[in-house]
């Protein structure tokens, strides 16, 4: 039988075993919010980049989608603890976990969904295993790290271009890393290209970071699905806001304190105002700069490597380009 091996077969058969995954059955109240959040759908990026990985040295990828669901499930438990520390109201356009059920449902469901990551792991063979679980435990720490550095960021004055960037790598962008990584390391590929994959999803998720920090302010707004500016309204510390503060002067810096420390203000003022000053202070440019910077650093990375089958580099390199340049 032939395997398939273009880019929506492999999605589909993602997504096909995600939805036939099961983490338990009582107390029901445990379980059903999992499946609840893993039915929410999504892009499924993380364990698709896997699979991508894999595919660059092997084509049964089949044999490693329950490892790779794990990178999927262990993500969407940081969203649904991520969710109650927001106080998120929606996920995916629907009640998040803690709103539909309850904040302690959701931080038990939660834990479970780590422990059955954990069990997903547990299907890769002994002699990888132990490489795997180390770098994973390395990643899960750091992903917690960046969350907390985000929460501190929400009470400080002022943070740093340099602080911000370690933020996000840490809180989004190492966990891309670990999941091309971890299909390269099940592949068997060699060490060399194992840390470029990581490497590459490292440098590509800080840049697509930026890049929603950038849609949030200029995207077209009825391709977003969204509301455009809603980091400008909540005084998120966004690349952009964190350049804007970092420039500003005189008459210009004084307006940009007073929206931010308004509390009273139309929504729409609020943003059409404030995106007026980052025009003004040109940090669009400044953001898309720094955004491409990351992007090429990445590609370069990935061009470093050695795969054996030149239509899993395709594949991986046409998924991270159409990421690269969604406007939505």
């Amino acid at each position: 039988m032939n395997e398939p091996t273009d880019l929506k077969a492999i999605q589909q058969n993602l997504e096909a075993h995600i939805q036939q995954l099961t983490y338990g059955q009582h107390p029901q109240e445990l379980y059903e919010p999992i499946s609840y959040l893993m039915g929410l759908g999504g892009k499924r990026i993380r364990p698709l980049l896997t699979l991508l990985a894999y595919n660059l040295y092997r084509s049964d990828y089949q044999h490693i989608l329950t490892p790779a669901c794990a990178v999927e499930v262990f993500h969407n438990f940081t969203l649904m603890h991520d969710d109650i520390m927001d106080q998120a109201p929606l996920r995916r356009g629907k009640p998040t976990v803690h709103k539909k059920w309850n904040a302690n449902t959701a931080i038990l469901s939660g834990d479970v969904m780590l422990v059955r990551a954990y069990d997903m792991l547990l299907h890769i063979g002994p002699d990888k295993l132990g490489h795997c679980i180390k770098y994973f435990n390395k990643t899960a720490g750091e992903v917690c790290e960046g969350q907390q550095l985000d929460m501190n960021f929400e009470v400080r004055e002022s943070v740093s271009e340099l602080e911000y960037l370690e933020m996000i790598r840490l809180k989004t962008a190492v966990l891309l890393g670990y999941a091309l990584q971890l299909g390269a390391i099940l592949a068997g590929a060699s060490e060399a290209d194992c840390q470029k994959l990581y490497d590459f999803g490292v440098n590509i998720g800080i840049g697509f970071q930026l890049k929603d920090d950038l849609l949030d302010v200029y995207a077209d707004k009825d391709l977003f699905g969204k509301q455009v500016g809603g980091d400008i309204i909540s005084n998120k510390k966004t690349y952009l806001l964190i350049k804007a503060k970092e420039l500003a002067t005189g008459e210009t810096a004084g307006e940009l304190a007073s929206w931010i420390g308004n509390m009273d203000f139309d929504k729409e003022e609020k943003v059409s105002e404030v995106t007026r000053i980052y025009d003004s202070l040109g940090i669009q440019d400044l953001t898309e700069r720094k955004m491409q910077a990351y992007f090429e650093k990445g590609f370069a990375q990935l061009n470093e490597i050695h795969p054996l089958r030149k239509e899993g580099m395709d594949m991986l390199h046409n998924l991270t380009k159409n990421l690269v340049n969604r406007e939505k």
